[in-house]
């Protein structure tokens, strides 16, 4: 028998939610810190970058665009110069950890500290391209196995959310910085449900399927094209809960612990994302529900390509 969200949440407890008590809080509140300084660096490159690279808004005018999984997967010049910013702040602030990256990869057994920085320098690339307002640059760090700390920074906005294992979630906009808590929701049938869709089109036609049959059991469905900002508009109530599948854990390493220490349910990929795997952040109140839901309509299988 398959386990329930909640004991599924406790399974991957080990690898992420619950602290080691053998490390004090005030540990992941300092790699928190530094993830929260270099992702606010990066985003402010990014920013400028775009204008260098496509010119202002409107003006029709494109750098050269490559591509990865597949001829709609874009990567551009910016999200490489982001990764390699990251890279280097990071060697500067934290010499002797690991890294992994979406662009340039890395290796996780490698880390003399014990940490391992997982950064997606650009989350949501194809809105970076068309100039949406749905960008972010992901940072996270984490220890055997599990995110400790981590940012996530609103590339157009500024916006940094941010947690540390056990010492909570937080918004920092504008020079406020306040506590982020997940929606007070009890009905599933009025919650506002984010998701994604992969580059795969084998994998996007099954998730055209769930989504329509999600669809008229929910208030409604919002698709933003960030995971990052997905998980962590959960965390900030913007949206009840969040699932994906196929997502890799650059896409979901900081935003999944901002949801968690925000009270989210979460759910997690055993690994990188290539079996289509589900991730799920949930509003506790509606969690039992919202897993029931995603059973019966189809949505807990995985999606493989």
């Amino acid at each position: 028998m398959r386990p329930s969200l909640a004991k599924r949440s406790a399974l991957c407890s080990d690898r992420f939610v619950h602290a080691d008590r053998s490390s004090s809080e005030s540990e992941w509140t300092a790699l928190r810190d530094v993830a929260v300084t270099v992702a606010r660096e990066a985003a402010v490159y990014v920013r400028a970058r775009r204008v260098e690279l496509f010119g202002p808004p409107g003006s029709g005018e494109a750098a050269r665009i490559g591509t990865k999984s597949t001829a709609t997967d874009p990567v551009t010049a910016a999200d490489t110069e982001s990764e390699a910013l990251i890279r280097r702040r990071l060697a500067e602030l934290r010499p002797g950890d690991a890294f992994l990256g979406e662009e340039t990869g890395g290796d996780e057994g490698t880390s003399g500290s014990g940490v391992v920085w997982v950064v997606d320098p650009i989350d949501g690339t194809v809105n970076f391209v068309y100039g949406l307002p749905a960008s972010a640059v992901s940072v996270a760090a984490r220890v055997d196995g599990r995110s400790v700390a981590g940012a996530v920074v609103d590339i157009a906005s500024g916006e940094t959310f941010s947690a540390a294992e056990g010492s909570g979630a937080w918004l920092e906009t504008e020079g406020r910085r306040v506590p982020l808590r997940c929606n007070p929701v009890t009905d599933p049938r009025l919650a506002l449900v984010a998701t994604g869709f992969s580059y795969s089109a084998q994998r996007r036609a099954r998730q055209g399927e769930l989504v329509a049959a999600l669809l008229p059991r929910v208030r409604d469905i919002r698709r933003v094209g960030a995971a990052a900002l997905d998980l962590c508009m959960v965390a900030a109530g913007r949206v009840d809960a969040h699932y994906e599948h196929g997502l890799s854990p650059w896409d979901w390493a900081a935003g999944a612990l901002v949801a968690a220490e925000a009270g989210a349910v979460v759910r997690l990929p055993a690994g990188r994302g290539e079996d289509g795997e589900i991730t799920v952040a949930v509003a506790p109140g509606i969690a039992a529900e919202f897993e029931t839901l995603l059973d019966e309509i189809g949505a807990s299988n995985d999606i493989p390509n």
